[in-house]
């Protein structure tokens, strides 16, 4: 309490006295005793009503103890279980939970991470990966401003995320690694790494490159062999010793058939090999009849058409020539898309034959497009020539629903060079991208699709489309979401199917720790999306012919259903509306893979490393109570007295208003009863 209140209260209680005696004492007519007692009473009513105006504030402190925490977070993998380290893991972690000392010395949080983390609750040891870096990252973040050293029950074998070891140094907390898993050198045959293209070509060989790891001290001898069902088309003896413990291995295939074909590369194990799962790979590759041909039309030089080339070439099935005008004609038969960019009249024999052989097109315009021209084709557009350009930015028409448009929303995209105005299209339009101008949104198109005499045509207005793929890239770091956007744009225009009402978007085959994800797009009669539609998949195994149902749930847009966990096979799959005769099949195939079982040894000196980096320490599963008696010991986690302060006013002491109301009200009934009033 200030100097200054301390003043003001003894004012205050002064005053009150002064008052109450110059109304008893020298002007009351009371001659008793009484008036004493009444001049306490107003007295005390007077100083709590000042007291009440000049509001001090009193401090009190709270002193209590507050422990250091203890993260105690376990690998809940499958890798531990099939390390056989799944009963050690329980019993340490029961341990340290019971354990009456540690207790009384730490407040002790449990957790269990896979992919992801989680508070435990129980150990099943069936999580398909481990993400450690995630794990440390989510503690450091949550105990930043404590306390709290991490206990990490692990065998140290990541198979998702960032290296934990660099994650690590950006945590304050010291890290004590229990090591699951066996120290034992074992001689040991692994394919660490395989490597094919996704999509390959009909007549075509493609690529496989494998890197096969020998551990072991002894020289040993091998066979490499690629099987294709019950045949091996590929073979190579190998020789490893303790010098040479890795070796690359390359070799070519032929594509002989259309469809997924699936392939088992196999090490031949040695003698007495303990771990022979990670000894076998499952790949598989998708082989198309041919690639879409697609012919770029320029009459001019222009970074945009790079932009296009290598943007449509990312998928493998697509190929792009770009092509004069005349250059076009000669070869006309080759493609399955035409893009026109900026068209002029220099273009009209080329949409003359387009016209006639019913091709669909992809039409960009800018600032040197002639519009008279593009006016007088059999393209459906009318644009109002002002000669005048003007820049504008794109703006994602969300209700989009041709196909679908995700990962990316064109938000900050730089803007692209136009003729000033709107285009008028002269056929049933579905617009993707409008323009807007100075951030305030138009109803021109920038972006647009539209169909007529069973031909399917798109078109841009604007020049400058490279800068979007490089603003794609200083967004993620990735050209991708670019890229997949053109690709599903060029996808739409080179397939001339029907129209559906459900969309399916998936993948011909999944390896065995990839998330298995579908999605899909539900359309009503006049095909705009429904965000309420009720729909479902049903999943049939085709090797034992079980059949699974599960619902298909929106999300961000799109109906989407994650079937991660689901067994390595060949999958049919109907998506169907649950109360409409609407439905879609496909098909995809899970390989059999299982990255968890790749592992023979805890990777003990990374754990190590981590332990001591962090200075924390790394135990073996047999020395978790040196572990416990070293946490105990340790004087950095000593129990912290901290105090609260607290400052109260006094308007907010209800006794204090009590108080005021019992002598006003003694005062008065004395008064009353004494015939004072």
């Amino acid at each position: 309490m200030s100097t200054e209140t301390i003043i003001y209260i003894t004012i205050a209680g002064l005053a009150a006295l002064l008052l109450a005696l110059f109304q008893y004492i020298y002007k009351s007519k009371v001659k008793s005793n009484l008036k004493y007692f009444l001049t306490v009473l107003r007295t005390i009513s007077i100083f709590s009503i000042l007291l009440l105006l000049i509001n001090p504030k009193f401090e009190s402190l709270t002193f209590f103890d507050e422990k250091p925490t203890l993260v105690v977070a376990v690998d809940d993998s499958e890798s531990i279980s099939y390390l056989k380290q799944d009963e050690s893991a329980g019993n340490i972690i029961k341990a340290l939970e019971e354990n009456a000392e540690l207790n009384n010395r730490f407040n002790i949080e449990t957790y269990s991470f896979g992919k992801s983390v989680r508070s435990l609750d129980s150990l099943i040891f069936n999580e398909r990966q481990s993400n450690i870096s995630q794990a440390l990252k989510r503690f450091g973040e949550v105990y930043d401003n404590e306390t709290a050293p991490i206990v990490l029950l692990t065998d140290g074998n990541q198979t998702y995320g960032s290296d934990y070891s660099y994650v690590a140094k950006g945590i304050k907390q010291p890290i004590y690694p229990i090591i699951l898993g066996d120290s034992t050198i074992y001689s040991d045959l692994s394919i660490k790494q395989l490597n094919v293209n996704r999509y390959v070509f009909l007549k075509n060989r493609f690529p496989v490159e494998i890197i096969a790891n020998y551990s072991g001290l002894e020289a040993i001898t091998t066979e490499l062999k690629i099987w294709s069902g019950n045949s091996v088309v590929f073979r190579k003896m190998l020789q490893f010793d303790a010098s040479k413990t890795s070796e690359i291995i390359s070799t070519s295939l032929n594509a002989n058939s259309v469809g997924v074909k699936t392939y088992r590369v196999e090490l031949v194990p040695i003698a007495n090999e303990k771990n022979i799962v990670n000894n076998t790979k499952n790949f598989g590759v998708e082989v198309i009849d041919q690639k879409t041909n697609i012919a770029l039309v320029a009459d001019r030089l222009h970074p945009d058409l790079g932009t296009l080339k290598k943007s449509i070439e990312s998928n493998e099935q697509r190929s792009v020539s770009i092509l004069k005008p005349k250059d076009y004609l000669s070869s006309i038969n080759d493609f399955q898309l035409v893009i026109l960019y900026q068209p002029n009249s220099n273009f009209n024999t080329v949409l003359e034959e387009i016209k006639a052989q019913n091709l669909n097109t992809f039409t960009i315009t800018g600032a040197t497009t002639d519009l008279e021209f593009l006016n007088n084709t059999h393209l459906k557009l009318f644009a109002t020539v002002t000669n005048q350009t003007e820049d504008y930015q794109p703006i994602l028409n969300r209700n989009y629903n041709t196909f679908i448009v995700d990962n990316i929303d064109f938000v900050d995209y730089p803007p692209l060079k136009s003729e000033f105005g709107g285009l008028e299209f002269l056929a049933p339009t579905d617009v993707i991208l409008y323009k807007s101008i100075n951030g305030i949104k138009t109803d021109d198109a920038m972006l647009a699709t539209y169909e007529f005499n069973n031909m399917k045509h798109a078109v841009l207005l604007g020049e400058g489309i490279w800068r979007w793929r490089a603003q794609a890239y200083l967004d993620t770091e990735s050209f991708a979401d670019f890229d997949n956007f053109i690709g599903k744009l060029v996808q739409y225009l080179s397939s001339n199917k029907k129209r559906k009402r459900i969309n399916v978007d998936y993948k011909s085959f999944y390896n065995g720790n990839d998330d298995v994800s579908i999605s899909a797009q539900y359309f009503n009669k006049n095909y705009e999306f429904d965000a309420e539609a009720s729909l479902s998949i049903v999943l049939k195994n085709a090797n034992n012919d079980s059949t699974r149902e599960f619902p298909i749930l929106l999300n961000n847009g799109n109906y989407t259903v994650d079937l991660s966990g689901i067994e390595a096979g060949e999958y049919n799959f109907t998506v169907k509306h649950n109360s409409e005769a609407i439905a879609t099949s496909g098909s995809f195939q899970i390989l059999e893979y299982n990255v968890e079982q790749q592992f023979l040894n805890a990777d003990i000196d990374k754990l190590k490393s981590l332990g001591k980096n962090s200075e924390g320490g790394a135990y073996f599963s047999t020395e978790y109570n040196s572990l416990i008696k070293s946490l105990i010991s340790d004087n950095r986690y000593a129990t912290i007295q901290k105090s609260t302060k607290n400052i109260v006013p006094l308007i907010d002491w209800k006794y204090l208003l009590g108080l005021i109301a019992l002598s006003l009200f003694i005062e008065w009934f004395i008064r009353k009863y004494n015939g004072l009033i």
